[in-house]
């Protein structure tokens, strides 16, 4: 068991609490200054730090800064007068456990150390559940084999291609390989190529100087640069625009760069590894992916295979993700019962491990009960479902509706023409408004059509917007304005 260390100059004090603590069983080493506290810090480490604040030779706040500094999760309990609250609250200020007014009462110390020490081991449990967690998790023979691959590629530099359906944690793949390669000290830097604009594409893979373009007011490093040293990891490569890939291919091959609007060339000493859930050979069949960029980055190839592929390990990876969203939320666990585990490993899960963990996360907010029962799971994962042809949102992804008009409907009343459906809405709400002389028409349909869209495009990517806007065809910042300017409640 670690001490509770004291730091105090009156010797009084330091004798009251070594006698009093040691009743308690509680090991104790004292100190009368916070010059030698911190040289045996050097060698040691208490559970519980109890300080003076007023000490020759050095503050408790100043101990309590450079403890923190150090091991920022160690409770720090400071001794002050009470003519000191403005210190005490400099001091919760910087982080402390508690403090303790003197004169104090015995056992109310001891009883505030006590706590103190609960909340240091608790911290410690947490932190060694937390490092006993793999990266990935996977039984399955598929999986096994993506875990030998990052074993064998763990001493290498080379270029990684790592394909996959969206969701099954290509990203994961990637960040275990940095992890594991002798770049691990250097930054892991990831972009979402198809999440980013086009036009601003370019200026987040290699930078801009200032006055390169408009709003362009200072020079600004690329991921390239911010990853040199490390790895750059492109997600959804095969939504790269042509016109950058060739950029790209330089880089691959000299490993050199123009920042946008430079002049002088950039060096980056950078390991890329790249995702798809792509074609890749039929996106260069196609015209729109370079062939020479495809064999720059094809080195090596790893296929992450979906959870259907790999169903026996549905039951640990839902284990995982619900002790990780009670632990989040701060509430117990919820546990699956045997049949409820029948009805997940049977699903084919669309959307992969990421929608199994929003599964999760969904029934640790829902379920009625701590036991999960098959009726307690979601819709989509029951036997036999069938989507509606609705915007109905996902039962994992409650529909949120605009603040404002109500949506558009999505089926033609039983007196609509076949054929026109919600256009034939649309246009006698537009008589309707125009007839009765409404102002801004206009704005008010067209707000109304928009925030149609967004929520049924958030609805089908289970409130992605980056997803989302992608799929609509415009940019994530756009649909970030669109819905704060539509009020919606997403």
């Amino acid at each position: 068991m670690k001490s509770i260390w004291v730091v105090d100059d009156d010797h009084s004090i330091r004798f009251v609490l070594e006698k009093a603590l040691a009743r308690e069983g509680l090991p104790v080493r004292s100190f009368s200054n916070a010059r030698d506290m911190l040289a045996a810090l050097e060698d040691d480490s208490p559970q519980v730090l109890v300080s003076d604040i007023r000490m020759p030779g050095g503050s408790g706040l100043e101990l309590l800064a450079k403890v923190k500094a150090k091991l920022p999760a160690l409770p720090v309990i400071i001794m002050t007068a009470y003519s000191d609250l403005d210190s005490a609250v400099s001091a919760f200020q910087g982080g402390a456990f508690e403090y303790l007014p003197k004169p104090f009462d015995l056992p109310r110390a001891v009883e505030l150390i006590r706590r103190a020490q609960e909340e240091s081991q608790r911290e410690a449990g947490e932190q060694e559940a937390a490092a006993q967690v793999p990266e990935m998790l996977g039984q399955a023979p598929a999986m096994q084999d993506v875990f030998r691959a990052i074993g064998r590629l763990s001493q290498s530099n080379v270029t990684v291609m790592i394909t996959g359906e969206s969701g099954s944690g290509k990203e994961l793949v990637a960040r275990a390989l940095h992890k594991h390669s002798p770049r691990s000290e250097g930054p892991f830097v990831a972009i979402n190529t198809a999440a980013i604009p086009k036009d601003l594409l370019e200026s987040e893979l290699f930078g801009h100087e200032r006055g390169a373009f408009t709003g362009a007011q200072a020079s600004r490093r690329g991921r390239f640069e911010q990853a040199d040293g490390g790895t750059l990891f492109l997600d959804e490569i095969g939504d790269m625009p042509f016109e950058l890939q060739t950029r790209l291919l330089r880089v691959l091959s000299d490993g050199q760069f123009y920042r946008v609007g430079g002049h002088s060339p950039m060096r980056s000493n950078v390991r890329v590894i790249a995702a798809t859930h792509q074609n890749l050979e039929d996106r260069v069949r196609q015209g729109v992916f370079r062939e020479d960029l495809f064999h720059r980055l094809n080195v090596i190839r790893l296929r992450l295979p979906p959870l259907r592929e790999r169903r026996e390990d549905v039951p640990s990876l839902a284990r995982h993700f619900l002790q990780r969203s009670a632990t989040e939320l701060g509430v117990e666990p919820k546990r699956l019962s045997d049949a409820a585990l029948v009805v997940l490993t049977n699903f084919d899960f669309p959307g992969n491990v990421r929608q199994l963990e929003n599964i999760c996360h969904w029934l640790s907010v829902m379920a009625p009960s701590q036991t999960v029962e098959p009726k307690d799971l979601p819709d989509e994962v029951q036997p036999g479902y069938v989507p509606a042809p609705s915007t109905t949102a996902m039962t994992s992804m409650p529909a949120a509706q605009p603040n404002t008009a109500s949506p558009l409907p999505t089926a033609a009343p039983a007196s609509t023409s076949s054929g026109e459906g919600w256009l034939a809405d649309m246009a006698a709400d537009a008589r309707a408004r125009l007839l009765a002389g409404e102002p801004d028409v206009w704005d008010a349909l067209t707000k109304k059509f928009e925030a149609q869209l967004i929520l049924t495009a958030l609805d089908i990517t289970r409130g992605r917007r980056i997803e989302a806007a992608q799929k609509l065809g415009i940019g994530r910042n756009t649909i970030t304005r669109k819905i704060q300017e539509l009020g919606l409640d997403v």
